[in-house]
C-alpha cells in the first residue's frame, strides 16, 4: 500500500495579476519504505512538491494523502500537530540553533510531545548515536564540521520517529566525502529503520542510494 498518494496536483503562484504555474496535474504514489529522489532544474517545482507533501503549502487543485490522512483537508492547527508527528525535515543549510548543543538541538522537536524530560533526553541521545555522534552531544554547531552539523540535523529529523523523512538538497552544502557519508546514513535509515524518504537533489551522485529517481521539468513529472 502507498504511504503517499499525490492526486492530480496543480500549483500556481500569483505575482500581482500574473499567474505563474509551477506544477501541472501531477499524480504519483510513494510506497512505504521507498527512497525517492526528485531531480530537475531550478524552478521546476521540486521543493514545491516537498512542501505540499509536508503540508507547508497547499495545492491550487488536487489532493495529497499521507498514511491515510488527506493533508490538503486539514486546517492550520491540525496541520501543525500532524507535521510534528509525521514529518522529519532535513535542509541544505542544517538550520541548527547556534546557542544550543547538539543534544539540545535534537531534543527541540520533543518539547511539543508529552514525554518526560528523562524520555526526551534518552530519545535525543539515541538519535545522535544512530547518526554516529554519540560522543558529540555537548558540542555546539560551531564546534562541528558541516557534515557533522548535517548529521545533527538528521538526528533532529528522526528523533520523533516520523512517518516520512523529507530532505531538500541534504548534500548541497557539503564536500564530496561528507556528502557521501550523509547519503550512506540516509540509505541506512531507509534500509535498517524502514524510513520512507523523499529527497530533492541536484547531485547525480546523491541519487545512487535512491530506489527511484523521478525528473521534474516545467511542472511535468517523468
Amino acid at each position: 500500500m502507498s504511504l503517499v498518494s499525490i492526486n492530480n496536483i496543480s500549483k500556481s503562484y500569483w505575482r500581482d495579476s500574473l499567474e505563474i504555474p509551477v506544477l501541472n496535474n501531477i499524480s504519483f504514489e510513494i510506497p512505504r519504505g521507498e527512497f525517492l529522489a526528485l531531480m530537475g532544474p531550478s524552478g521546476s517545482g521540486k521543493t514545491t512538491i516537498l512542501n505540499l507533501v509536508a503540508g507547508i503549502d497547499r495545492p491550487t487543485s488536487g489532493s495529497v494523502v499521507v498514511d491515510g490522512t488527506d493533508v490538503t483537508a486539514l486546517n492550520e492547527s491540525d496541520l501543525a500537530v500532524w507535521r510534528s508527528r509525521n514529518i522529519g525535515f532535513v535542509f541544505q543549510f542544517y538550520n541548527l540553533m547556534p546557542v544550543l548543543t547538539a543534544l539540545e538541538n535534537v531534543r527541540l522537536p520533543l518539547l511539543l510531545t508529552k514525554m518526560s524530560k528523562k524520555e526526551r533526553q534518552e530519545r535525543a541521545e539515541f538519535a545522535l548515536k544512530i547518526v554516529g555522534l554519540g560522543d558529540r552531544v555537548n558540542h555546539y554547531p560551531r564546534q562541528l564540521s558541516g557534515g557533522q552539523q548535517q548529521r545533527v540535523a538528521i538526528a533532529r529529523a528522526i528523533v520523533t520517529d516520523p512517518t516520512l523523512l523529507i530532505a531538500d538538497e541534504p548534500t548541497g552544502d557539503l564536500d564530496k566525502v561528507s556528502a557521501e557519508e550523509i547519503m550512506t546514513l540516509l540509505e541506512r535509515l531507509n534500509k535498517e529503520f524502514q524510513k520512507t524518504i523523499i529527497m530533492v537533489t541536484h547531485d547525480p551522485r546523491a541519487t545512487e542510494k535512491a530506489h527511484v529517481i523521478r525528473h521534474l521539468d516545467k511542472g511535468e513529472l517523468s
